[in-house]
């Protein structure tokens, strides 16, 4: 049966022996396979020689590559874009096999139903780097593109695309260092490079678009809400962990609520949010990259603390046990005397949980009480990747008090929940 008459992107039924499947076909790599995008939003596989019929119910209205992508609509908002690489700037080579990084016309193409939500007028591409790769002086150059395009008073929203591995990092540093945000700053990524048929591209690219357009001048982290290929939400940039390798929806809002469920037709606000204003953003990129995280470990002792002194080592975030805890009075690796002496040594230790859940309370046990009197600063709920970037962030201003700023709410890493909040979509992330 030939079913070559339609082409990607083309609405279709295909009829197969047992079943008739209607969707929109997806180009695909292997010419035995047709990829159909089913109304639900999965994808799926059918050989070829398995379809007995096959019929084009809406040719493709997609933008064809090499023609232009978006025309300037003026009744739509102006958006920007950073695009920084990852898997949702790659696709696969077919010559070499390897992963290779694309351009800004390959990425819009996958998305052109954006051209319905607003015009992408400016798009900037500092680097192409696998987010593994990046580090602090990465974040900072995000963040001087940011604060022009978030000033330029023809531009409505950003746009910021990304690799998944340290996402949340480069999140919780634009949160801190753009200061005063007077637009939305959507942050998205996929999990599948743009030229695979099952990429989540599409819909958070779409969905990233309509948070650039709306009223909430907040940094948010843009993915899909669950499996399924229909709803995003928007997490707060500083209340985000990544929980799964590779799952479409691998990031999740911890001990706060999401911004908003975005779909591709509206966006419904869930909670209280900054809104867009026509104040300046201030860039504050000062950062210190003496900084590390410890996690405390049975049977761990706490020469570690001298190693990172004697580095040169400013900061360290300690992920204590349960409700605040290391090991203690009881234990033959007492850290207790090693924090203090590295505290009053100038070293700044603050304290996170290493649950993704809670915050910490150190006034219920006598570990948690000791290690209060040492000057060890408790941060609550806050997140340690959030805790490491803030500490930094502190450490760059010499003439800020640490330990009042840590503990001062500035980009919402304090949750008003206080930890508290568990959503059940969280509770058990399954491959």
């Amino acid at each position: 049966m030939k079913t070559k008459t339609f082409q990607p992107g083309d609405k279709v039924a295909l009829q197969t022996k047992g079943k008739l499947w209607k969707g929109h076909a997806l180009e695909s790599h292997d010419p035995e396979v047709i990829l159909l995008k089913l109304e639900s939003g999965y994808n799926i596989g059918i050989r070829e020689r398995e379809i007995i019929d096959a019929k084009v119910l809406e040719k493709s209205k997609s933008v064809a590559k090499g023609e232009a992508e978006i025309s300037l609509n003026k009744k739509l908002r102006n958006v920007a874009m950073i695009i920084t690489g990852g898997t949702i700037s790659s696709r696969l080579d077919p010559k070499s096999g390897a992963v290779i990084s694309t351009d800004a016309e390959e990425i819009l193409n996958i998305a052109p139903e954006i051209k319905d939500i607003c015009n992408i007028i400016k798009i900037e591409t500092p680097f192409m780097k696998f987010s593994e790769d990046m580090d602090p002086q990465d974040w900072k150059k995000i963040a001087e593109i940011a604060e022009q395009l978030l000033n330029n008073p023809e531009i409505d929203g950003l746009i910021i695309t990304h690799g998944t591995d340290t996402l949340h990092y480069t999140s919780a540093a634009l949160s801190f260092f753009l200061q005063g945000l007077n637009k939305p700053v959507a942050l998205t990524y996929s999990q599948r490079s743009i030229d695979r048929g099952s990429t989540d591209a599409n819909l958070n690219l779409v969905c990233a678009a309509r948070y650039a357009i709306s009223d909430i001048a907040e940094v948010a982290l843009i993915g899909h809400k669950d499996m399924n290929d229909n709803i995003c939400i928007a997490m707060p940039g500083t209340n985000v962990l990544k929980l799964h390798t590779s799952r479409r929806d691998a990031f999740k809002t911890i001990n706060d609520s999401p911004l908003a469920e975005i779909t591709k037709d509206k966006i419904e606000i869930l909670r209280e949010f900054n809104a867009r204003n026509n104040k300046k953003v201030k860039l504050d990129a000062k950062y210190l990259d003496k900084v590390a995280i410890i996690k405390i470990v049975p049977g761990q002792g706490p020469e570690i603390l001298d190693f990172y002194e004697q580095q040169g080592y400013r900061g360290i975030i300690l992920e204590l046990t349960g409700l605040g805890h290391v090991p203690g009075k009881q234990s033959q690796k007492n850290w207790i005397p090693k924090i203090k002496k590295a505290i009053e040594n100038g070293m700044i230790i603050c304290a996170t949980p290493q649950t993704i859940y809670g915050r910490l309370n150190p006034n219920v046990y006598s570990t948690g009480r000791e290690l209060q009197k040492t000057g060890l600063i408790f941060l609550k709920e806050m997140l340690s990747t959030t805790a490491l970037v803030k500490l930094s962030w502190v450490l760059g201003h010499k003439s800020w008090n640490p330990k009042e700023k840590m503990l001062e709410n500035i980009s919402r890493e304090f949750s008003p929940s206080g930890g508290g909040v568990c959503p059940a979509d969280a509770r058990d992330i399954k491959a």
